[in-house]
């Protein structure tokens, strides 16, 4: 029954095509080897094989395949989960219909989705880790190279990737590595978030 609704729902729109259905973890990875779509919707909760393993599957046989997560499972620790391993967006059933429309055109540009209920559980474990910061534990740059920190601090004064290579005299393939070690470091998975992340860690120095 959500598949039937989901089909309607997406099949309305004029940019998007649903060009197959699986009813679990295997028949996913069949039938994304044979239809090659642009983006899996995929639930974390299925028979046979499930949802984390089949984005596991993908990552290695499709790399190209963007797959977006929706699930009811509104848990920090999955959704962290699921993007370390290759999911490139999480939204929430309990989600608007066009939360989840704009969710999928999100990771067909190549961009991170993650839905605003999401996004709270987050930003909440952010500031519990610069509590603990404050009482004496690791500090949150610790894990971060110095050259990662540069990085950090222009990317948060609003630079882009060619203007940090040109800043830090470095190739712009340097700095979008230096940027996606950082990220995947700090478990953050958008530019808003590196620049409040900085922001509260008060990384960003003079323009």
């Amino acid at each position: 029954m959500i598949r039937v609704g989901l089909h309607a729902l997406l099949s309305a729109e004029a940019d998007l095509e649903v060009i197959g259905e699986a009813a679990n973890g295997l028949e996913v990875l069949q039938l994304t080897q044979a239809l090659q779509p642009d983006v899996v919707l995929l639930d974390l909760g299925m028979p046979d094989l499930g949802g984390i393993r089949v984005i596991q599957e993908l990552r290695q046989q499709l790399p190209k395949v963007h797959v977006l997560i929706l699930t009811m499972h509104e848990d920090a620790g999955l959704l962290r989960k699921a993007f370390r391993l290759g999911a490139t967006g999480y939204v929430v059933k309990r989600a608007l219909e066009s939360e989840l429309v704009d969710a999928i055109r999100a990771v067909m540009r190549g961009e991170l989705y993650v839905h605003p209920a999401m996004t709270q559980f987050l930003l909440a474990e952010h500031a519990d880790a610069t509590e603990e910061t404050a009482d004496g534990k690791t500090a949150p740059t610790d894990v971060l190279t110095p050259r990662e920190v540069e990085v950090l601090g222009l990317i948060a004064q609003g630079n882009t990737n060619r203007q940090v290579a040109k800043l830090l005299n470095l190739s712009v393939r340097t700095v979008e590595g230096h940027r996606a070690s950082l990220m995947n470091k700090l478990e953050l998975y958008s530019r808003a978030e590196l620049v409040r992340y900085a922001i509260k860690h008060d990384l960003i120095g003079e323009k």
